[in-house]
């Protein structure tokens, strides 16, 4: 059996858990680098088991087909809208997930917030540059913290936001005035009065048809001039070009982002230059406890298939 780890930027996929198990039974192959989607059936054709980290190499239909060998694919995670499960399914192919530590985003989101606002990125810079103060920052207490999305990952931002004096006001499309309150929020009355009225806007819904474009022109003119979007989710739920348009117009405050439409951010993309931001590559998921969670279940998944009894198996996308 040989199996191909995809897309270990750092090189750690081996040693953030024992695979000396899987190895005694099987060719791990880890690649590196981001395999370009037109190299990707070729360098794929030898494998029997494809393991994926999150969405950073799609597995659409037609990939799937045009790997012969293919009898296992593994995503960390057990949702991946990236893999078309229900044509793995059809083609006998087993795709297993693994779980996830949930704190990674609302951590990287809150550094984003921190940063922009006592402009940490520019007073760093001046200070290794050899200057001083540079700005007057913002207080975070008394401000107004704006949750798009009162789930997990959203309660766990109402927490922190409480903890630093900040006012609580949040929207979903299905969230109740009881259900925000159970977590200090106040339930906005729309979408559009939640970004009027929020400092910092953070987001924590799952994308999807319905959540796709959801943030654009529209909204983001609603919001204040001194207020900031923070985007640790996915990046199609903003609008990419509204969201530029408003950065480089200074109609809003400016935005934090570490989800982007396309991943890796292309070298000439406008948002690495747009002006009032703080970018992250993708990196709220990624951290030593849960890389240690991740690569120590997919052994276990490895193992489980080797001996004919599959485990978590992941379910077609809704």
């Amino acid at each position: 059996m040989r199996i191909a780890v995809l897309d270990d930027y750092q090189g750690v996929a081996l040693t953030s858990a024992d695979w000396s198990a899987v190895q005694a039974k099987a060719e791990v192959v880890v690649f590196r680098d981001l395999i370009n989607a037109e190299d990707l059936a070729a360098r794929l054709a030898p494998f029997d088991v494809v393991v994926l980290m999150r969405e950073r190499t799609p597995m659409p239909a037609a990939l799937i087909e045009a790997l012969p060998n293919l009898k296992l694919i593994i995503t960390t995670g057990m949702r991946n809208a990236s893999v078309d499960v229900a044509a793995a399914t059809a083609r006998g192919i087993v795709v297993s997930g693994t779980q996830s530590l949930t704190n990674g985003a609302p951590e990287a989101a809150w550094a984003l917030i921190l940063a922009l606002a006592r402009g940490v990125i520019a007073e760093d810079r001046s200070v290794r540059q050899g200057g001083w103060q540079l700005e007057v920052g913002s207080s975070l207490s008394g401000r107004t913290l704006g949750v798009l999305g009162l789930g997990r990952l959203g309660q766990m931002m109402a927490t922190v936001g409480k903890a630093f004096g900040m006012n609580l006001l949040a929207w979903s499309q299905n969230l109740t005035a009881d259900k925000a309150a159970e977590h200090g929020a106040e339930l906005a009355s729309s979408l559009g009065d939640l970004m009027a009225r929020c400092d910092y806007l953070t987001i924590h819904l799952i994308l999807s048809a319905r959540t796709t474009g959801l943030i654009g022109t529209k909204e983001l003119a609603a919001m204040k001039p001194t207020a900031f979007l923070i985007n640790t989710s996915r990046g199609p739920i903003v609008d990419e070009a509204a969201l530029l348009a408003a950065l480089k117009a200074g109609t809003i405050g400016g935005a934090g982002l570490d989800v982007y439409d396309q991943e890796p951010l292309p070298t000439d993309h406008p948002l690495r230059s747009a002006p009032r931001t703080v970018l992250l590559p993708h990196i709220g998921y990624v951290t030593q406890e849960n890389y240690a969670l991740f690569y120590s279940q997919i052994v276990e998944d490895i193992l489980a298939f080797i001996d004919g009894k599959p485990i978590r198996p992941v379910a077609p996308a809704a």
